[in-house]
């Protein structure tokens, strides 16, 4: 195996996998939030960062142009439906936000096992909605959206992106980060990638958490991946990791996309594992993954003139 330095590092520090309980799932929670801020680095300073109930979801608003007008990145965290919040990617939020003049709304929708899906979907168009009417007040344009999400995140994102298309509400552009697209075919049996992360079990024990049972694993507001028609979706930016297990279903996604005609970047990081974009402060490719969605967002929505 070719695992980075830095993979190795995190991989050993993160012990080995286990079977996943809701009494792990509890700790694994408190676990995130309590080592974030060492993973994140020292927080960049903004002009504004300020948590909002964004119509009954709470959020956080980062304002790199406090309050004149700045287009937004709808960001959606991820942590398999189940875990994970605005602390964990908190770090991230802002240096995208930094580097590229654009704000971001962060979203915390609710969880699973205790809201399963559609509740997180629908907490995340809600802040959307409510986003829509509510941006100019808070000083930033909703005319300008883009939305972004890493893992479950990048599901959401990848859903809420094309029922805004079939709604006529496009966003102007997506990045999604290692995004799970496939609860089909996205999670073969037995585990070929343990002891590099995220295993393939474990991803099965998320998806029963999110689905309640009798789901449609292939409605595509759960799998956007068997999504009628991707035609006419925003443009995109996939990321994904080489020791991952959702790297294929991500990249499948990706080519879907792009042979539907939408312009597509994909971007694999070599050597890295699952999770690695919101550590900022132990992966040079997190943020090298973050200022590659910086550019790619101001490019979308706020170009040089």
């Amino acid at each position: 195996m070719t695992l980075h330095p830095q993979s190795r590092t995190a991989l050993a520090a993160a012990g080995a996998p286990i079977d996943p309980t809701y009494e792990w799932l509890v700790g694994h929670r408190a676990n995130l939030d309590a080592t974030s801020p060492a993973n994140s680095g020292p927080p960049i300073a903004l002009p504004v960062v300020a948590d909002i109930d964004a119509g009954g979801v709470p959020a956080r608003l980062y304002d790199p142009r406090y309050g004149r007008g700045a287009p937004v990145l709808v960001y959606v965290h991820g942590g398999g439906w189940c875990a994970g919040s605005l602390e964990t990617v908190d770090g991230l939020c802002r240096r995208i936000a930094h580097r590229s003049g654009v704000a971001v709304l962060s979203i915390g929708y609710r969880l699973a096992p205790e809201h399963q899906w559609p509740a997180g979907l629908d907490d995340v168009e809600t802040a959307i909605a409510w986003l829509r009417a509510s941006a100019e007040t808070h000083g930033i344009d909703a005319t300008r959206l883009a939305i972004a999400g890493d893992s479950s995140g990048g599901n959401l994102a990848a859903v809420v992106a094309r029922r805004a298309r079939d709604r006529g509400e496009p966003f102007a552009f997506q990045a999604l980060v290692y995004p799970a697209t496939d609860a089909v075919d996205g999670t073969p049996a037995g585990d070929p990638d343990e002891g590099t992360g995220l295993t393939n079990g474990r991803m099965a024990h998320y998806w029963n958490w999110y689905l309640p049972e009798g789901a449609d694993r292939k409605d595509p507001d759960v799998s956007p991946a068997h999504a009628e028609s991707l035609e006419g979706l925003p443009p995109a930016l996939v990321i994904t990791a080489e020791y991952d297990v959702l790297r294929e279903e991500g990249e499948r996604y990706a080519v879907a996309m792009a042979e539907a005609g939408v312009p597509v970047v994909l971007a694999r990081y070599q050597g890295l594992v699952h999770g690695f974009a919101r550590e900022l402060a132990n992966f040079d490719g997190a943020r090298a993954a973050a200022d590659q969605i910086a550019g790619a967002v101001r490019e979308a929505l706020d170009p040089p003139r």
